[in-house]
Parts: structure tokens; sequence; C-alpha cells
């Protein structure tokens, strides 16, 4: 038998939810999203995904690939859906987690990524993966680089598609190829996400219904000083982020990742000065 996902309420302390975390390398936090933020994220992202168009082009063939023809896509989410910014973006659970995982190892964090997936009938299983390899660059050994998260924007089932998980997998040695028998299905409400670390292996489960959307977001934060997937300062420019919430333009990375007072150097400045603080005073 595989190991099981914990499932936590999002609203319990967020140190019994970052040992669940670490400890399992995958965590189901139900009621992430109450009901009035879920409608409304839903109702703002509506339009984006009715007209995107599952067979579109990508980066390369390999992400062609991955994603298939079956997926509708909705991505620079900040600023296409205001309470995204708001409701979820800086949710002070994923934010707490975050805090305890990814702090230790960084001046300050950043969103990775906010990418709307809406796999249709006939999206194959996706291949199983780890997130963290993406910077495959990085020397191990190395801290969690990453906190990810793919929030149920519909229920997730198992014939719909719902999210596949290895637990304990972020502590397998890197040449251990995981067995189908080991995957866990990250079955759950609306509302609810999974949470793993970028080094725990999962995938998206093929959906085998007729006519069930299986809409969901993925959602990831990163060490402060690596290049994140999604380029925010184009998806969500100056005149754009300078009217989300200040703590929302840090997490986009308008912030500089500051790290002198831990003995290190700055990055991401602007004029010598740190990009958010112009922003406030009307300079960018």
């Amino acid at each position: 038998m595989p190991e099981s996902i914990p499932r936590r309420r999002a609203s319990e302390p967020v140190s019994e939810l970052s040992a669940d975390l670490l400890e399992s390398g995958a965590l189901i936090l139900e009621g992430l999203l109450d009901t009035a933020s879920l409608e409304r994220l839903n109702r703002e992202l509506d339009p984006f995904v009715e007209s995107a168009v599952p067979d579109r082009s990508f980066l390369n063939p390999a992400l062609e690939w991955f994603f298939g023809k079956h997926t509708r896509h909705v991505t620079a989410v900040a600023s296409k859906a205001a309470s995204f910014a708001t409701d979820v973006l800086v949710h002070p659970t994923l934010l707490g987690l975050c805090d305890r995982i990814l702090s230790p190892a960084c001046a300050s964090y950043q969103l990775n990524l906010a990418h709307v997936l809406d796999r249709g009938p006939g999206a194959d299983a996706q291949l199983l993966h780890r997130d963290e390899l993406v910077w495959v660059h990085v020397p191990a050994p190395h801290p969690e680089l990453q906190v990810a998260s793919v929030i149920a924007l519909v229920d997730f089932t198992e014939p719909n598609g719902a999210t596949r998980v290895i637990p304990g997998s972020h502590r397998w040695d890197r040449t251990r190829t995981p067995e189908e028998s080991e995957t866990v299905v990250a079955e759950m409400e609306a509302g609810s996400a999974i949470l793993y670390l970028g080094s725990t292996i999962h995938g998206g489960g093929a959906n085998r219904t007729d006519d069930q959307w299986r809409r969901g977001m993925h959602l990831s934060y990163v060490l402060g000083w690596l290049r994140t997937e999604e380029n925010h300062y184009l998806a969500t420019p100056p005149e754009i982020a300078r009217n989300l919430p200040r703590r929302a333009q840090e997490l986009l990375g308008y912030a500089a990742h500051d790290a002198l007072q831990s003995g290190g150097g700055y990055l991401g400045a602007l004029d010598l000065r740190d990009p958010v603080d112009l922003m406030a005073e009307g300079k960018l």
C-alpha cells in the first residue's frame, strides 16, 4: 500500500501543517478558499477559460507533449483575476508555509507560477515528475526550492483527473523510478488544495469522463534568488502591478531580494532602490 497523504483543514496551525508537509512531501488542505472567494475567482476566470484554445503553441515540443491537446490554459492570472491577488496569492496559510519551508534559504520568496489548467475529457495522465527539475542546474544537495499547490476550482475526482502524488518521494534517491501502485489520487472538494514540495513526484491524472472539465490552478512559490517559470514583469506589467497590494507586488518579483543583513548582496534593484518603494512613490 502507498503512503497516505495527510488531510488537514486550512485553518489549523501552520506549524502542524508544515510538519505534515515536510514529513509526507504532500498535504491536502481542505477549505483553503471559502465559498465566496472560490465563486469570485471562478467568475473572473470564466471568460478567459472559455476563450482558451486547447490546441495551442508552446515554448517547445516537450511542453506540447506534456500538456497535450485537451487542456485549456490561463496564464498571467494576477493580471486577469483581481481576486487572485487579494484572496489567493497572499493567503496567510500558504505564506505561513512558505515562511517555514522557504525562508531559511532566502531573504524572501516569490511567486513562481500561477497557471490555470482546465483539463478536458480525453486528457492523458501527465508524466510523473518533480517540479524542482526546472532548476536542474542547482547543485545537489540543496534546500527545498519550491512549495507548490494545485487548487481545486471544481471537485477533483479520480475519473476527472485529480492530481496523483507519491507521498514520501521527496526522500527518495533520485535514481528511483515510481511505480503506479505507489501513487495516491488527491480527490478533494472545490476550494481545497493539494500542496507538495518541489522535490515530490506528482502529475495530473487522466480525465476519463465524457463531459467534465477539471479546472485547477497550479500555484507555486520559489526561493527569491531563482528565476521564475513565468515572467511576471511581462505577465503583470507595472501599469497593472501598481494597483495591487504591496505584498502581491513583492511576491510578483517587484521587490529586491535583499540579503545584505545575512552577509550577502541584493538582486533586482532599480536605480539602487527597491522597485516596490519606487512604485509606492509613483516613480514606477
